[in-house]
């Protein structure tokens, strides 16, 4: 419910955001602004993120600079956010799968979780179940009866990435089992769905897309609360019969621990207005996401609830990497 009632507010702060003065917060900033991205250049978090700043870059007097630093799963952007000085100069921008995934299935992360803190929940997002059409399956009922009467695999984008995640909450829910394929990321994923080598799979909503309009991929259903922004037409997991079931993932906004809050509020109040803004809207609905832009107390408790939720499912299925 809070997310349904903050939107409208965000829209009505937008209109006054050509009037919002340059943001000062004492001597702050008084350098350039990095926010680190941990994953590579170009995904969805990469574009709505440089959309963003071309919007609050106005109320800024020093830069606003990108700083994509991918690796070991977003360990590395993340040790080099979390040892950065606690004045206002550095922020992260990750999945939510950074704290409530990795430090429970990374033996060395890098970095010490608590030097981070999540002070907002930018957007949500979710998997979209997907099936090669030839399986012959329309609905997730039907997915379901298949899979316990056959011994079925399924694609993800790698260990712990959301799609495998997601797809064994389900199947822990329902009392399933089927054989995980990982891949290295996506897109090689959809690709073997889509030519038959694995049967289907919990995978991202704008690389399964194109392929469910084009009919070669059937969507099931969703993995979060809520309806897909991109595919409004297919149901959630709840929805289709799992009650309760909710696989929803977040995009992020981290700082080191110990900024000032009064620095905390001025940048996210900026981000907040920037993610409002329709074109942004629209590049979020465009990678399946939904705009959120949460306080910070909000963030923290969101990122505490999904770390217990996945920490019991890596536990579950004994998930280690390196």
């Amino acid at each position: 419910m809070r997310r349904r009632y903050l939107f409208p507010i965000l829209l009505a702060m937008a209109g006054a955001q050509a009037q919002t003065p340059p943001v000062q917060v004492g001597a702050w900033p008084d350098k350039p602004i990095r926010i680190i991205v941990p994953l590579p250049p170009g995904g969805p978090s990469d574009i709505v993120l440089r959309a963003a700043l071309e919007k609050m870059q106005p109320q800024f007097r020093q830069p606003l600079v990108l700083e994509n630093k991918p690796g070991a799963a977003g360990n590395l952007g993340a040790s080099e956010a979390a040892r950065a000085a606690p004045d206002g100069h550095t922020w992260l921008w990750s999945t939510d799968t950074l704290l409530t995934v990795n430090p429970h299935v990374y033996k060395q992360l890098g970095f010490k979780p608590d030097d981070l803190v999540p002070v907002m929940i930018a957007s949500s997002f979710s998997q979209t179940l997907v099936c090669n059409a030839g399986l012959g399956v329309k609905a997730l009922p039907e997915w379901l009866k298949k899979v316990k009467a056959e011994k079925l695999s399924y694609a993800s984008g790698g260990a712990g990435s959301p799609g495998h995640l997601s797809t064994e909450l389900l199947l822990s829910t329902t009392g399933s089992d089927m054989a995980h394929i990982p891949y290295k990321g996506p897109a090689p994923a959809v690709q073997d769905v889509i030519g038959g080598q694995v049967p289907c799979g919990f995978l991202a909503g704008p690389t399964v897309l194109p392929h469910v309009r084009s009919g070669r991929l059937v969507a099931l259903a969703v993995s979060g609360a809520r309806r897909s922004p991109a595919l409004p037409e297919v149901p959630t997991v709840a929805e289709a019969g799992v009650a309760g079931y909710d696989a929803t993932f977040s995009l992020v906004l981290f700082a080191p621990r110990g900024v000032p809050d009064p620095v905390v509020a001025a940048f996210t109040r900026s981000l907040a207005q920037a993610l409002s803004q329709p074109d942004v809207v629209d590049k979020l609905k465009a990678t399946d996401q939904e705009v959120v832009a949460s306080n910070p107390a909000v963030a923290a408790k969101t990122v505490a609830d999904t770390s217990r939720k996945w920490g019991e499912v890596a536990r579950r299925i004994k998930l280690q990497l390196d």
